[in-house]
């Protein structure tokens, strides 16, 4: 097996004396598809925030290519190779696609993050990358659009853009098909699916034909802990799982 890109060991967090996540523990392989999943509730979330340094872990380790990022805030960890896109879309409305994607590369400079506004950063640079970005997740139609005017399928592939932008290694997911219909849910699954061919993906996904199609590896959570583990037909033949949250999903039932 290949050093994995992120290790997170035994990751604890608390909020008072409710414990949200409970000594989890994640291993991703570089090049992979990991999805994370469980009903409502089991803390998936949650764990995103912690891993990506949205807020401070209570206790535990997390490696980003072998190297502790626990004690760092999340724009270091950005600029070490993470990116998140968040389950509500979080896009510039007044900034075309453009300046939205050119916002988000250059934030991953602090010397730049702090003049984004500034006419001679929005305009000429990163084209290249944004270029590249835009072919990758189907809006080069749109560059020159505001964000605020995009369907709600676009937005959501905006902002996957926009975790692009910073260049990562790996990139975190939650629940990118959110409120998609059928032919946004079909392209954004294709997005994601070439993704591992340059990067990690970590997902978080409730549409289980998306996460059973695409996975490499399934991380099943439940109350804060890790239920089961697996490749894609081991976790759907698992009967813990079938009976602790997929159920008939993925069984064929009614």
């Amino acid at each position: 097996m290949m050093q994995p890109i992120l290790y997170a060991k035994d990751v604890v967090k608390r909020y008072g004396k409710f414990q949200a996540v409970s000594g989890v523990t994640l291993c991703v392989q570089p090049h992979t598809i990991h999805s994370v999943i469980g009903p409502n509730g089991a803390g998936k979330t949650t764990l995103f925030h912690t891993l990506t340094g949205t807020v401070p872990i209570t206790s535990g380790s997390i490696l980003l290519n072998d190297k502790e990022v626990a004690g760092l805030a999340d724009y270091e960890r950005v600029q070490l190779g993470m990116a998140r896109s968040f389950q509500v879309t979080s896009l510039f409305q007044t900034l075309t696609v453009r300046e939205n994607l050119r916002v988000a590369a250059q934030g991953v400079q602090p010397n730049q993050a702090l003049h984004f506004w500034s006419t001679s950063l929005l305009q000429g640079t990163h084209d290249d990358l944004i270029n590249e970005v835009v072919e990758r997740v189907g809006l080069k139609q749109s560059l020159d659009r505001l964000s605020g005017q995009l369907s709600h399928g676009q937005q959501r592939r905006l902002e996957v853009g926009m975790a692009l932008a910073a260049r990562p290694s790996i990139i975190f997911l939650d629940e990118p098909t959110s409120g998609m219909g059928v032919d946004d849910i079909v392209g954004m699954k294709e997005i994601v699916r070439s993704l591992r061919d340059t990067l990690t993906v970590l997902l978080i996904e409730h549409n289980m034909d998306i996460v059973m199609d695409i996975s490499d590896t399934i991380t099943v959570m439940h109350l804060g802990k890790v239920l089961a583990e697996g490749q894609p037909e081991v976790v759907k033949a698992n009967p813990v799982v079938r009976q602790a949250y997929l159920g008939n999903m993925i069984t064929g039932g009614a």
